[in-house]
């Protein structure tokens, strides 16, 4: 590959990643759906999610915990279903 061909394939891969942050995916879920999607090397997606961690650390920053506070709210909501569903399930057996 020449240095252009270097370029746009390192420009591709930042591409998809950008696609997986807009999806609220973590690193791993990232690299995962982009190698099996895509047929990028692990390996490769790793290098540049890194490169772009460094280039926009408070990005990455305020992302981590932007999901972070995304999981604690899906967890909360799952566990509030439960409990209805549980009590649901109660009342139909009274």
């Amino acid at each position: 590959m020449g240095e252009s061909s270097d370029a746009s394939y390192i420009q591709m891969v930042q591409h998809l990643i950008e696609n997986c942050l807009i999806c609220n995916m973590s690193r791993e879920e990232s690299v995962e759906a982009i190698s099996k999607h895509a047929d990028i090397k692990p390996v490769i997606t790793n290098i540049v999610w890194k490169e772009l961690e460094k280039e926009n650390k408070e990005f990455f920053e305020a992302y981590g915990k932007e999901r972070e506070k995304k999981i604690v709210e899906m967890k909360a909501v799952e566990t509030i279903q439960k409990m209805l569903s549980q009590m649901t399930t109660k009342d139909d057996n009274d």
